[in-house]
């Protein structure tokens, strides 16, 4: 299979973020004074960008949405963002793929500000050899945009790409891959539920982290 570049997903796939996502999610459901929906729906908001999110799932128009987005950074940039846990033996399996030789990128469609300071609280920075996430701006938010930031700032060329592999959580994951036209390895220890990730389309699957290193040792 020849790969040689890991993009990694942040949310469900590195880290565990629930408890910052729906503390949150529900802050701006109360800013804009709107039902805060049960804990179970709340998972939806895992994955897709934050406009995507309160526009698809909560029913906001546009402005709306600018706003309820407005105020879930409000929150999340001081609090939220350190809401999270790094998934057990994630640290290990990262350490373990750059003994091996991968280059890694995060690639994720949190904002890059906030995704660099998670990696960092966490300590693993130093196994990813770029950091790409979406602007705050909503200039590059789609998981597409992000994968081919981290293209340019890997130095891949087009012939290098087929060496490329989306690693993620989500559908949002296995399109942006198929997008951009290398392959996916969705996980589902993150937040998908049971088939979406086939159903997307993944072109490998695993059940836990700790099948991470030996899926790229084979």
């Amino acid at each position: 299979m020849g790969w040689k570049y890991l993009l990694f997903d942040l949310d469900g796939t590195v880290t565990d973020p629930r408890e910052g996502i729906f503390n949150c999610v529900k802050y701006a459901y109360r800013a804009a004074g709107m039902e805060i929906p049960p804990d179970d729906a709340l998972f939806s908001y895992i994955g897709p960008p934050l406009l995507d999110g309160f526009q698809e799932i909560g029913g906001m128009t546009y402005e709306e949405a600018v706003e309820a987005t407005a105020k879930y950074r409000e929150r999340y940039s001081v609090t939220g963002l350190f809401e999270n846990r790094l998934y057990d033996g994630m640290e290990e399996a990262l350490a373990g793929l750059k003994e091996m030789g991968y280059e890694i990128a995060l690639a994720t469609s949190k904002p890059e500000i906030y995704a660099r300071r998670i990696l960092e609280h966490f300590g693993i920075i130093k196994y990813f050899d770029q950091v790409v996430g979406s602007t705050l701006d909503g200039s590059r938010d789609r998981k597409a945009d992000v994968i081919r930031e981290a293209f340019l700032r890997l130095e891949l060329a087009e012939e290098d790409r087929e060496g490329a592999i989306m690693i993620g959580d989500r559908k949002h994951d296995i399109i942006g891959a198929k997008e951009c036209g290398i392959a996916s390895l969705g996980v589902y220890y993150g937040f998908a539920p049971a088939g979406e990730l086939e159903e997307f389309g993944a072109d490998f699957v695993i059940q836990d982290v700790e099948q991470l290193v030996p899926f790229f040792s084979r």
